[in-house]
Protein backbone atom coordinates (compact mmCIF):
# COMPACT_ATOMS: atom_id res chain seq x y z
CA UNK A 1 0.00 0.00 0.00
CA UNK A 2 1.30 3.43 -1.18
CA UNK A 3 1.60 6.22 1.21
CA UNK A 4 -0.94 7.87 -0.51
CA UNK A 5 -3.30 5.18 -0.40
CA UNK A 6 -2.45 5.16 3.49
CA UNK A 7 -3.21 8.99 3.90
CA UNK A 8 -6.75 8.43 1.88
CA UNK A 9 -8.10 5.78 3.92
CA UNK A 10 -6.68 7.88 7.01
CA UNK A 11 -8.93 11.05 5.80
CA UNK A 12 -11.83 8.64 4.32
CA UNK A 13 -11.97 7.57 8.56
CA UNK A 14 -11.92 11.18 10.12
CA UNK A 15 -8.87 10.43 11.82
CA UNK A 16 -7.98 14.09 12.75
CA UNK A 17 -5.09 13.94 15.38
CA UNK A 18 -1.72 15.65 14.80
CA UNK A 19 0.14 13.24 12.98
CA UNK A 20 2.96 13.04 9.91
CA UNK A 21 1.57 13.02 5.73
CA UNK A 22 3.37 12.59 2.94
CA UNK A 23 3.17 16.36 2.67
CA UNK A 24 4.65 16.97 5.38
CA UNK A 25 7.83 14.33 4.49
CA UNK A 26 7.67 16.69 1.00
CA UNK A 27 7.51 19.61 2.42
CA UNK A 28 10.99 18.67 4.90
CA UNK A 29 12.75 17.49 1.79
CA UNK A 30 15.15 20.37 0.88
CA UNK A 31 17.34 19.19 -1.09
CA UNK A 32 17.64 15.74 -3.46
CA UNK A 33 20.93 14.10 -4.99
CA UNK A 34 21.74 11.18 -6.96
CA UNK A 35 24.67 9.19 -7.77
CA UNK A 36 26.03 5.71 -8.79
CA UNK A 37 28.92 3.87 -6.81
CA UNK A 38 30.88 4.48 -9.63
CA UNK A 39 30.09 8.14 -9.15
CA UNK A 40 30.89 8.42 -5.91
CA UNK A 41 34.43 6.65 -6.17
CA UNK A 42 35.21 8.47 -9.40
CA UNK A 43 34.54 11.69 -7.31
CA UNK A 44 36.16 10.27 -4.06
CA UNK A 45 39.27 9.19 -6.31
CA UNK A 46 39.35 12.91 -7.77
CA UNK A 47 39.48 14.13 -4.11
CA UNK A 48 42.77 13.38 -1.39
CA UNK A 49 41.23 10.73 0.37
CA UNK A 50 40.13 8.28 -2.25
CA UNK A 51 41.65 4.85 -2.65
CA UNK A 52 40.70 1.81 -4.01
CA UNK A 53 42.53 -1.58 -3.79
CA UNK A 54 41.85 -2.95 -7.47
CA UNK A 55 39.46 -1.80 -9.98
CA UNK A 56 40.81 -4.41 -12.60
CA UNK A 57 42.17 -7.97 -12.34
CA UNK A 58 43.33 -9.88 -15.65
CA UNK A 59 41.22 -7.25 -17.48
CA UNK A 60 38.21 -7.79 -15.83
CA UNK A 61 36.92 -4.63 -14.78
CA UNK A 62 35.63 -5.50 -11.41
CA UNK A 63 33.93 -2.25 -10.27
CA UNK A 64 31.39 -2.82 -12.98
CA UNK A 65 29.13 -4.03 -10.73
CA UNK A 66 29.13 -0.41 -8.99
CA UNK A 67 27.16 0.66 -12.48
CA UNK A 68 24.47 -1.00 -10.73
CA UNK A 69 23.86 0.68 -7.48
CA UNK A 70 22.41 3.81 -6.92
CA UNK A 71 22.18 6.40 -4.09
CA UNK A 72 20.08 8.38 -2.91
CA UNK A 73 20.89 11.91 -0.67
CA UNK A 74 17.89 13.29 0.92
CA UNK A 75 18.66 16.69 2.93
CA UNK A 76 16.14 17.61 5.34
CA UNK A 77 15.21 21.21 6.53
CA UNK A 78 17.63 21.06 9.23
CA UNK A 79 20.24 19.89 7.33
CA UNK A 80 20.06 16.09 8.65
CA UNK A 81 20.46 13.76 5.24
CA UNK A 82 19.35 10.50 5.25
CA UNK A 83 20.19 7.77 2.17
CA UNK A 84 18.58 4.77 0.60
CA UNK A 85 20.05 2.64 -2.42
CA UNK A 86 18.82 0.54 -5.01
CA UNK A 87 20.95 -2.30 -6.54
CA UNK A 88 20.34 -4.24 -9.97
CA UNK A 89 21.24 -7.91 -10.32
CA UNK A 90 21.27 -7.67 -14.09
CA UNK A 91 22.92 -5.57 -15.86
CA UNK A 92 20.40 -5.76 -18.58
CA UNK A 93 17.16 -4.64 -16.17
CA UNK A 94 19.42 -1.73 -14.69
CA UNK A 95 17.26 1.15 -15.35
CA UNK A 96 19.13 4.55 -14.40
CA UNK A 97 15.26 6.44 -13.67
CA UNK A 98 13.93 3.17 -11.65
CA UNK A 99 16.94 2.84 -9.44
CA UNK A 100 16.38 6.83 -8.14
CA UNK A 101 13.08 5.72 -7.65
CA UNK A 102 13.45 2.80 -5.41
CA UNK A 103 16.90 4.59 -3.78
CA UNK A 104 14.35 7.60 -3.14
CA UNK A 105 11.24 5.67 -1.99
CA UNK A 106 13.55 3.89 0.55
CA UNK A 107 15.31 7.52 1.70
CA UNK A 108 11.86 8.48 2.43
CA UNK A 109 10.90 5.63 4.28
CA UNK A 110 13.72 6.56 6.44
CA UNK A 111 12.22 10.05 7.41
CA UNK A 112 8.96 9.30 8.83
CA UNK A 113 10.00 7.83 12.16
CA UNK A 114 12.56 10.49 12.70
CA UNK A 115 8.95 13.02 11.90
CA UNK A 116 6.82 11.02 13.96
CA UNK A 117 9.44 10.83 17.31
CA UNK A 118 9.71 15.03 16.64
CA UNK A 119 5.77 15.04 16.45
CA UNK A 120 6.03 13.36 19.49
CA UNK A 121 8.32 15.77 21.28
CA UNK A 122 6.34 18.42 20.68
CA UNK A 123 3.06 16.64 21.58
CA UNK A 124 4.98 16.20 24.86
CA UNK A 125 3.99 13.14 25.87
CA UNK A 126 3.45 12.16 29.31
CA UNK A 127 1.54 8.84 30.73
CA UNK A 128 -1.05 9.01 32.59
CA UNK A 129 0.00 7.37 36.02
CA UNK A 130 -3.11 7.24 38.42
CA UNK A 131 -2.70 8.33 42.03
CA UNK A 132 -2.58 4.45 43.49
CA UNK A 133 0.85 4.34 40.76
CA UNK A 134 2.83 6.84 42.18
Amino acid sequence: MTDQAIEKEIQDKGLTAPRITPADIEANIVSEVYFTATDGINGGMASATGRVKSEYVEGVRLLAPCDLLTFCVLVLRNGFTVTGESACASPENFDAEIGRKIARQKAVEKIWPLMGYELRTKLNFEPKVSKGEQ
